[in-house]
């Protein structure tokens, strides 16, 4: 058994040779918009070197970038893991799945697999995760999870010419156990 390997996809570290799928990634900026922000353009050239360090980087304080992948090998998306405290047991992560790939199940067994390496090998008690107001497909995965939503923070992005808030959400170690304790079975 591979711990990083669920049903559908596995999660792996970055590769040099991802630089072509993340370069065109760059240039859908709905789904930038959900994320984080729109950047401006990236150049090859930048987009080989954020590749070539991240596939050199070492893992340090449990922050780590995932690649999504499908069992056929098949890069759909990327997770990574920030904000992580061990000392309070507590990480936040970041989830995004290319366009065409969405609906599939993809994302949600990304996470369950994060959570579960985080939760049974790292210690950690308690994971949050925030979405936009306006991001209804990231809310909706995070509900079906069996996440609670936290808390709101408002007016914290600023897009199309108008505020929308930060929704949290939170999962504790128990709250995964009892939902997933056997998905891996």
């Amino acid at each position: 058994m591979n711990d990083w390997e669920g049903r559908l996809v596995r999660l792996r570290a970055v590769e040099t040779a991802d630089w072509q799928i993340h370069y065109e990634w760059n240039k859908d900026t709905e789904a930038a918009r959900s994320s984080y922000y729109i950047p401006f353009p990236s150049s090859i050239e930048s987009v080989k070197q954020w590749v070539e360090k991240e596939a050199t980087n070492p893992q340090t304080n449990d922050v780590f970038n995932f690649q999504i992948e499908t069992l056929a090998g098949e890069m759909v998306g990327g997770i990574n893991t920030h904000t992580c405290s061990p000392r309070d047991g507590t990480f936040s992560f970041g989830l995004a799945v290319l366009s065409q790939h969405q609906r599939k199940g993809y994302a949600s067994e990304a996470v369950i697999i994060l959570l579960r390496h985080f939760f049974e090998e790292r210690r950690y008690q308690k994971v949050t995760s925030g979405a936009y107001s306006f991001n209804d497909a990231s809310t909706r995965l995070h509900e079906r999870l069996g996440f609670q939503l936290e808390g709101r923070i408002r007016r914290m992005k600023y897009t199309r010419g108008q505020y929308f808030d930060e929704l949290v959400f939170g999962m504790t170690v128990e709250e995964f156990r009892e939902k997933y304790g056997d998905y891996f079975n």
